[in-house]
């Protein structure tokens, strides 16, 4: 297939979805412009002369990175993984409200599965905003997630994970977060304190949180994005269950890694949704 091939990635081996890559030749002037996947790859269908070009990729949040490609007389290059690092001195976005875009973001959880492999979910519905003070420590956050729109890769598997010896979502149909307090802990990292409420029970949970920068998208409007991480106990939620396999092997592990890859939006409303 001709055209200009690459997968675009952070430094952590993460596919940065909804970057843009762009191919300039010689004279500076602007050839293509595509769009990367959900997988972080990127593959143009027009074919290119044969010659030099220079390939830019960016993303919100990120430093772009250009490289020189070399197209060949079949119309095509391969570029391989381009790897985009956060824009230096990141800091929390200017002051005022910022909606989360679900479509442009992540809630994963993973959790270990018979102590040798992982057993990764994705929750597909959720929104909520963040409020960023003059004051950063005084920043706040309110999410909230649908239980049911858990999403593992198996339908039985998401079933177990809806019913009582999980999420109950029939009882306890939404999670939710709310954080009132941010502290910084160096360079564009911070700690966010707030509590998570899930299957019935509030806890305190902190989020390691890295800005990764704001700046205007396609469509005029300025987005910020941000990165965060923690660790849940599921006792500590009451989701008790279990299967022990073999002597002191356990079928899931008592963690959940949950990350967190979100894009918010400047102002009370995503783009093309009605003002209140």
């Amino acid at each position: 297939m001709a055209g200009v091939r690459a997968d675009i990635r952070d430094r952590d081996g993460r596919a940065l979805r909804h970057a843009v890559l762009t191919v300039t030749d010689a004279a500076g002037a602007q050839v293509v412009r595509a769009t990367a996947d959900g997988d972080g790859a990127v593959r143009t269908a027009e074919q290119l002369p044969e010659g030099s070009y220079t390939v830019t990729a960016a993303a919100v949040g990120y430093a772009p990175v250009a490289v020189t490609a070399r197209v060949t007389g079949a119309g095509r290059a391969d570029l391989g993984t381009l790897e985009l690092g956060p824009q230096e001195g990141a800091r929390l976005p200017e002051p005022g409200v910022w909606t989360i875009d679900p479509a442009h973001s992540r809630v994963a959880a993973t959790a270990q599965h018979l102590g040798i492999s992982s057993v990764h979910g994705r929750f597909t519905e959720f929104g909520g905003r963040i409020d960023v003070a003059e004051d950063p420590e005084r920043s706040s956050v309110e999410a909230t997630i649908r239980a049911d729109s858990i999403d593992t890769g198996n339908a039985m598997r998401d079933r177990h994970i809806r019913s009582a010896d999980f999420l109950n979502v029939t009882e306890h149909p939404e999670i939710t977060y709310r954080a009132d307090r941010v502290s910084a802990a160096g360079g564009e990292r911070w700690t966010v304190h707030g509590e998570l409420a899930m299957h019935g029970l509030v806890r305190g949970v902190d989020l390691d949180l890295t800005c990764l920068g704001s700046g205007p998208d396609a469509d005029g409007a300025t987005r910020a994005v941000f990165r965060a991480t923690t660790e849940l106990r599921r006792h500590d939620f009451a989701m008790n269950y279990n299967q022990v396999v073999a002597a002191g092997i356990a079928a899931i592990g008592t963690t959940l890694k949950v990350e967190l890859d979100i894009q918010a939006v400047r102002g009370t409303a995503l783009p093309g949704t009605p003002q209140d």
